[in-house]
């Protein structure tokens, strides 16, 4: 029997005289079927939720998706969107772009994939995630660097487009709450390519400024806002350069922009979020439309007890202006002239008791002179100053000769820690121009990155290659 007589034998009993069956081995099958799936089907978009996502050591990621009925294996290979990576997590529904083929050592079919989104979300929300989670790893969210706003501010710096319904919101507030706060208006685009540049200058402007004000008229703090929009429209507020420059301003910012559920970068990055425009102008001007219905209660309550207390005057003056008419003026008056006759005799009798006392200290302390032989006790006493002299010059150049002795020991020691010293036996420190920070493992290089190398005498500036980070 031949060889294929005895498979047409294993795979069904006697074999069929009239046609002939192909028996295929499992890796020619599954070799069969993958070139059919790439083939027939080609690139797919798929929708599904991620589970038993697996990040291997290596940077490829495998995981599955699944919906109520199924579930489809993937596999999402290292440099491959990988600015998506850090998206991807267990539950989350996503949208797939990729390859249907079969895994040929399993015949397990599956989808290699080309590109992530997540699902309900365009680029730009994926950008507007990929740096919030940026900029909360570097700190620049964290509530402890929140500064709280002044409570009764008397300047404001508002940085808005000039023609939008924000200014017009925040005057109208600000106008009815609180009329003496001044805004010095930075005009600017809120929406556009360049809008995010331009804000983020108005802001260092303004703390620029503010700066060189004297000290009544600098300003308190910084108004950012605009009214509401799509996502595109509010994109220039979800841009880096502007969440930086709100994170490096001096004076607190407020971030308002939007409605009450939007919420951007700059919410996030500022001192204080409002939800709209005209809540932000609440929010600055609470304290002072606060202090104004207590002054108003206050002056009502001073009336009351101004009127009180005058009326507990009146009843007093009543009652001296009775008891001055009972008593007679020119009793008060010989009381005085006696007590005035009184007091010049005590005077009298002091002044001469004084001077008694003063002529009998003067007669002891001439007694004591001529006892004590001044030119004795003088010439004592010039002997001590020139024996100190003598003391006195001595002792600071001693000082100064140990003091001399310390500083050259001192000197010497810091002289073998120095730097300068490694670098004169051949060592160098190379260091990343940009951010400063020293390099110490060759794999820690980029490409494109610029160094300088700092040598005993002068550095040498260098780039990277990208075949030497590789290595």
């Amino acid at each position: 029997m031949s060889r294929e007589q005895q498979s047409q034998w294993d795979f069904g009993g006697a074999p069929d005289t009239g046609r002939v069956r192909r028996v295929y081995g499992v890796t020619e099958l599954n070799r069969e079927v993958k070139g059919l799936l790439e083939k027939q089907l080609g690139t797919v978009w798929v929708v599904g939720q991620v589970t038993g996502l697996r990040k291997q050591a290596s940077g490829h990621i495998y995981f599955s998706i699944k919906d109520e009925d199924g579930q489809l294996s993937c596999a999402l290979f290292r440099g491959v969107d990988s600015e998506k990576h850090s998206l991807l997590e267990d539950g989350v529904q996503v949208v797939l772009q990729g390859k249907v083929t079969v895994f040929e050592p399993r015949g397990q079919y599956q989808l290699i994939v080309r590109k992530v989104e997540l699902q309900g979300q365009g680029e730009l929300q994926v950008k507007f995630e990929k740096l919030k989670h940026k900029l909360k790893a570097e700190g620049l969210f964290e509530p402890g660097r929140k500064r709280s706003l002044p409570d009764f501010p008397a300047r404001l710096g508002l940085i808005t487009s000039p023609t939008g319904a924000a200014i017009r919101d925040v005057l109208h507030v600000v106008q009815r709450r609180n009329p003496s706060l001044q805004i010095v208006l930075k005009p600017c685009r809120v929406q556009g390519e360049s809008a995010a540049v331009e804000m983020a200058r108005a802001i260092q402007q303004l703390n620029l400024w503010s700066t060189g004000q004297d000290e009544g008229e600098a300003l308190d703090l910084i108004l950012l806002t605009r009214g509401g929009g799509s996502l595109e429209d509010l994109w220039a507020f979800n841009e880096e350069v502007l969440a930086r420059a709100v994170h490096q301003s001096e004076l607190p910012v407020v971030s308002a922009v939007g409605h009450e559920i939007d919420f951007l970068i700059t919410d996030f990055v500022g001192d204080v979020r409002a939800s709209t425009p005209s809540v932000a102008a609440e929010l600055i001007t609470q304290d002072v439309f606060a202090s104004r219905g207590f002054l108003v209660e206050a002056s009502a309550q001073l009336n009351r007890l101004a009127k009180r207390r005058a009326g507990l005057i009146k009843s007093d003056l009543l009652a001296l202006s009775h008891r001055l008419k009972q008593a007679h003026p020119r009793r008060a008056l010989d009381d005085a002239y006696q007590r005035l006759d009184n007091q010049y005799d005590d005077l009298n009798r002091l002044t001469r008791q004084g001077v008694a006392i003063r002529r009998d200290s003067l007669r002891l302390a001439r007694q004591r002179l001529v006892s004590l032989r001044p030119a004795a006790l003088v010439a004592r006493r010039r002997e001590q100053l020139t024996w100190l002299g003598h003391r006195l010059g001595d002792v600071p150049r001693r000082k100064l000769g140990d003091h001399r002795a310390r500083f050259g020991r001192a000197l010497s020691r810091l002289e073998l820690l120095s730097p300068k010293a490694v670098l004169a036996r051949g060592y160098s420190i190379t260091y990343d121009v940009k951010t400063g920070a020293v390099l110490r493992d060759a794999k820690n290089a980029k490409s494109g990155q610029v160094l300088r190398t700092q040598l005993h005498a002068g550095d040498v500036s260098s780039t990277v290659n990208a075949s030497e980070t590789s290595r």
